[in-house]
């Protein structure tokens, strides 16, 4: 993040700004319309900056720019298309730390002007860094068209009956589940809409008089394997609405960064020969935080029923009377593969595919050997880069051929993920040689995956590692999140 995101208050604060033309025009309404005292610096004005100054709504205090003028302004901005006056501007600021920003010149701002949504008191800024501004307006002009217009009658009403409702609901969680139910009321909504103030602050007094009793719960969410963009819809909602997020070693960190801010971020993550929290605490964690009367979400990579141990922690909840509920995710055997090019099942190589673990429990079932290795048929091993020799070895002993092609992908559906190609007799060597946390793949469509994998991957020298090139779907990530529909998610910060 190259930029902190902050509103700034400037109503009676001085901002000097240098131009007098077009452009600085266009930035001084916009400071006028937050109650700056604006000094302007010009040779000469724009004729409805002239009207402003014979108003006295601005003061055109010179007509060149000198270094005393910035003593005691919050804010400076230069808007002339003189650029060595334009730096000299920006060098004098800086050199007394005053924020300045020069127009349409990134490298001499300290800061930059967002492209704005205004639902006042609600505001929404969007800012390519400064890099992008065309491209900052086109998100504001979508985002425009989907956000209702009622937003700031009801955040008036929320902040004319905060104090009452921090009076009626002394904790945080129950304020907060107030407002989340008020602002989804589909009856509240349609009065706020209708400029009907009075009546939309009658319904609020009457929910006022409801109680809302803390009621823990906890949602297992699969983030998927890697790539944001593979987050469903509904798991990126239930991140919004947690309290605390206990999540695994396999969670991205874009996919961490979409948890409320204000969410307690806990990590529970297992790793063979690392650091790990046993299973035991992760219960008990669950337990303690939904016993609080906390919303918490168990946030497992790929899906939370397929080697996530899931099942497990719902039991534990079941036994304890916690309500759950379960949001599916992509698991790595999907997402991996389809990043990676190799499709699980072919007419012609693959009719069916299965899914094993590496690491079974020592008292566990021996896994079916003669089963696992039937020709036409896929396998992919979770967690099983430590027994590749093993897994080789008994899968030709029981009758797969030594040539059978297999993969191992390392960092699946990540910017970063490589896929390893050889055949079965090279799988332990493969898997060392892999990036962990790793994936393997064996069987017949793995032949398929050089001509398959997006945009043509290349092998790398000699060593069958091929650099996985796709295109990552981060970009529709903007496109999910202002797709939510108007429920609690949308507005639970507004209040």
């Amino acid at each position: 993040m190259d930029y902190l995101p902050i509103f700034v208050d400037l109503k009676h604060r001085p901002v000097l700004v240098v131009g007098g033309g077009h452009v600085a025009l266009r930035k001084i309404e916009a400071l006028l319309k937050v109650g700056a005292q604006v000094n302007v610096v010009a040779a000469k004005l724009h004729r409805t900056l002239q009207q402003l100054a014979e108003q006295r709504q601005i003061v055109w205090i010179a007509q060149t720019f000198a270094a005393e003028q910035l003593q005691q302004v919050y804010l400076v901005i230069a808007a002339t298309d003189d650029s060595t006056l334009n730096h000299q501007v920006f060098l004098t600021a800086e050199a007394q730390q005053r924020l300045v920003n020069v127009v349409d010149d990134q490298p001499r701002c300290s800061y930059i002007f967002p492209s704005i949504i205004d639902r006042s008191p609600v505001q929404i800024a969007i800012s390519s860094g400064g890099t992008a501004p065309v491209l900052a307006r086109l998100l504001r002009e979508k985002l425009e068209a989907l956000l209702p217009q009622n937003l700031g009658v009801m955040a008036q009403i929320s902040g004319r009956w905060r104090d009452k409702v921090k009076v009626r609901f002394a904790q945080l969680t129950q304020r907060r589940r107030f407002w989340e139910n008020l602002f989804t009321n589909q009856e509240f909504q349609r009065l706020s809409e209708n400029q009907q103030q009075q009546q939309a602050e009658q319904l609020l007094q009457q929910q006022l008089q409801r109680d809302f009793p803390i009621r823990g719960e906890v949602a297992l969410v699969g983030a998927g394997p890697g790539d944001a963009g593979l987050l469903t819809l509904k798991g990126l909602q239930t991140l919004q609405q947690a309290d605390v997020v206990l999540y695994d070693a396999l969670v991205s960190e874009p996919i961490l960064e979409l948890v409320r801010r204000d969410a307690d971020k806990v990590f529970v993550g297992k790793r063979a020969g690392k650091h790990s929290v046993a299973q035991q605490d992760t219960n008990r964690l669950l337990l303690h935080y939904a016993q609080q009367g906390k919303r918490v979400v168990r946030l497992k990579g790929g899906d939370p029923f397929v080697f996530g141990r899931g099942g497990e922690e719902l039991e534990v909840l079941k036994a304890a009377g916690i309500p759950f509920s379960v949001v599916p995710g992509i698991t790595a055997a999907l997402g991996a593969t389809a990043y990676a090019g190799i499709p699980l099942t072919h007419r012609d190589y693959a009719q069916t595919a299965m899914f094993i673990t590496g690491h079974c429990q020592p008292d566990g079932k021996a896994l079916q050997w003669q089963t696992l290795a039937q020709g036409n048929q896929t396998l992919v091993v979770y967690m099983g880069t430590i027994k590749a020799a093993e897994l080789s070895r008994q899968l030709q002993a029981h009758g797969r051929r030594a040539d059978t092609p297999v993969a191992v992908i390392s960092h699946g559906t990540l910017p970063q993920q490589k896929v390893r190609s050889g055949k079965l007799s090279e799988l332990a060597q493969l898997a060392e040689d892999a990036e962990k946390p790793a994936l393997i793949v064996i069987g017949e469509v793995v032949a398929l995956q050089p001509h398959l994998a997006w945009f043509g991957e290349q092998p790398d020298d000699q060593s069958g590692e091929r650099n996985a090139q796709f295109v990552s779907t981060h970009d529709t990530l903007w496109q999910t999140a202002v797709s939510l529909p108007p429920n609690r998610e949308s507005w639970q910060n507004v209040a």
